[in-house]
């Protein structure tokens, strides 16, 4: 085995450093071959080949184990017909499969994602087959998980608290979201069942699933179900497979099928099933995010918006679970007005908390400190560190004022006809120096964005506000006390945010390293910021 995965690393390696399939790999294949007269990876017929046929008794390993079928898959792609990105991927795949093997159950797995855990398709199997509740069981999701974290993510990438308390509990009322990768679906469910009360399906059958053609037949007549034009009059992409129109497929996916009767599980074993590739850039995290917030809004504003969608189809508490994340992206408001306004108001003189001496800061100060405390608590709970919680604190912060805000913004522009469905892939690659500044837990900014922009501005007005409420406390020496009792709160908030925006002020002015933030953006943040401050104190 150890020979084996030598000998595929070897290829791995050689194919990334020559940037295409080796020579004597390709004239091997004539899958690989057919893309030598393709001109446009945007523009090719459909290319398949049945590389491992399972059925074929000589297709075994080098210690005589029997292995699956293996095909290789490139949908036809024109430039005049939409492909429907990860969608329209997944929805050929299903048909072609359907024809080659049949599998009741299938497995989704990104590119990016490994598996991890060779229980994993047991312990899904436990649940399909259940003879109690399994029948209602249409997708098995597991934790998602990343093999690149560091010790205190940087990015807050896990979604710890979220993925290992609140997912959970959703179990108990309909099951969780489809999340798009390491997931076990129920065939019948995703190509459009419905589940209904009585439902048995009869294991016993399965190997009388697979086709009795030969394998140069299959791949011929398999390939019109890859074809451009097949949907066309069809329910794919609106009641079979994945749905069609919207930046989070998976999200829409699993609602539509739990709408039609089933239940989803949720699994998470001491040894993560599935480990993938997380990140390693703060740009890129926002770009994802800002992907998954346009999505999760649009689904909201959608006739597939969960309360109205789901009525009497799914429970209505299932219905509010899917709310808070669907409105994530509306999140962006409250924030920005809390990082803003105080500093604002306090440069102005406008109190807008009770004073330090009043008993209506009791309850202020309560909530705050609870509510973070709690937050803590959790997050220790769930495996994290001090400073993992610090840092998913600041992810937050970054996300709701940058990535969230530009998320609202488009989807707003997408009501209005201003702009079209565009989706983004996540880059996950980097050059060795900023691996390095992330395996050292430094932020890497380095690049022009407006999100920076954004967030190099919001950071200098918090600055702003703190030294003018130190210039109020130190110049008014009469006046110092009344000072802090009036503006105690605003100057402690402002201080929060100071505080929480520390690697920023440093990737402004202190850092000489590719990953700080370009001058472009410390000039611009300056003046945008002194420019808010300016008009503040004139009107």
């Amino acid at each position: 085995m150890q020979k084996l995965y030598e000998e595929m690393k070897m290829r791995i390696e050689a194919t990334i450093k020559l940037n295409r399939i080796p020579d004597h790999i390709r004239k091997q294949h004539k899958g690989f071959r057919e893309w030598d007269f393709v001109l446009s990876k945007h523009d090719h017929q459909t290319i398949l080949q049945i590389l491992i046929d399972g059925r074929d008794s000589n297709a075994v390993d080098i210690e005589g184990n029997p292995l699956p079928t293996l095909v290789y898959l490139a949908r036809e792609k024109r430039p005049q017909h939409h492909h429907h990105f990860k969608a329209g991927s997944m929805n050929a795949l299903i048909r072609v499969s359907s024809r080659i093997s049949n599998g009741p159950i299938i497995l989704n797995v990104d590119c990016d994602m490994y598996a991890n855990n060779s229980k994993a398709i047991k312990y899904s199997l436990c649940l399909f087959m259940d003879e109690k509740k399994g029948d209602e069981i249409a997708y098995v999701q597991f934790l998602q998980s990343f093999d690149n974290l560091t010790k205190n993510e940087i990015y807050a990438s896990s979604f710890r608290v979220l993925q290992q308390l609140e997912l959970h509990g959703l179990d108990a009322i309909g099951g969780p979201c489809y999340n798009g990768s390491g997931c076990f679906h129920r065939r019948e469910a995703l190509c459009g069942k419905k589940y209904e009360k009585n439902y048995k399906f009869d294991w016993k059958k399965v190997s009388d699933t697979k086709a009795d053609e030969s394998a140069s037949f299959l791949e011929e007549t398999c390939k019109v179900l890859a074809s451009c034009t097949f949907e066309h009059n069809t329910t794919w992409g609106k009641e079979m497979g994945l749905i069609y129109g919207f930046l989070v497929e998976d999200i829409i996916t699993g609602l539509n099928i739990q709408c039609k009767g089933w239940k989803s599980m949720y699994l998470s074993p001491e040894r993560d099933g599935f480990l993938g590739v997380a990140p390693i850039t703060l740009l890129q995290t926002l770009v994802q995010h800002k992907r998954w917030m346009d999505g999760h809004l649009q689904v909201f504003l959608s006739r597939y918006c969960p309360l109205l969608y789901g009525y009497k189809k799914i429970p209505l508490k299932l219905r509010l679970a899917y709310c808070p994340y669907n409105l994530w992206a509306a999140n962006c408001l409250a924030t920005l007005y809390i990082v803003v306004m105080p500093c604002l108001c306090l440069l102005k003189g406008i109190s807008l908390f009770p004073k330090i001496s009043s008993p209506w800061v009791f309850p202020f100060a309560y909530v705050a400190f609870v509510h973070r405390a709690y937050s803590l608590n959790e997050f220790l709970w769930c495996g994290g560190t001090f400073r993992g919680w610090c840092n998913d604190q600041r992810m937050w912060l970054f996300n709701r004022t940058s990535a969230y805000f530009f998320a609202l913004f488009e989807t707003i522009l997408k009501l209005l006809g201003y702009s079209r469905l565009n989706f983004v892939v996540t880059a996950k690659v980097s050059d060795k120096e900023a691996l390095k500044r992330y395996d050292g837990e430094l932020i890497e900014f380095g690049a022009t964005s407006p999100m920076f922009d954004i967030l190099a501005t919001l950071a200098m007005l918090n600055l702003f506000g703190i030294f003018g409420a130190l210039k109020k406390v130190i110049l008014d020496v009469d006046e110092d006390l009344q000072v802090l009792e009036k503006f105690g709160l605003q100057i402690l908030l402002c201080f929060v945010l100071v505080t929480i925006n520390l690697p920023v002020y440093q990737a402004l002015f202190f850092r000489n390293d590719n990953g700080k933030m370009p001058s472009s953006v410390t000039y611009k943040s300056i003046i945008f910021a002194m420019l808010a401050c300016t008009a503040t104190m004139c009107f």
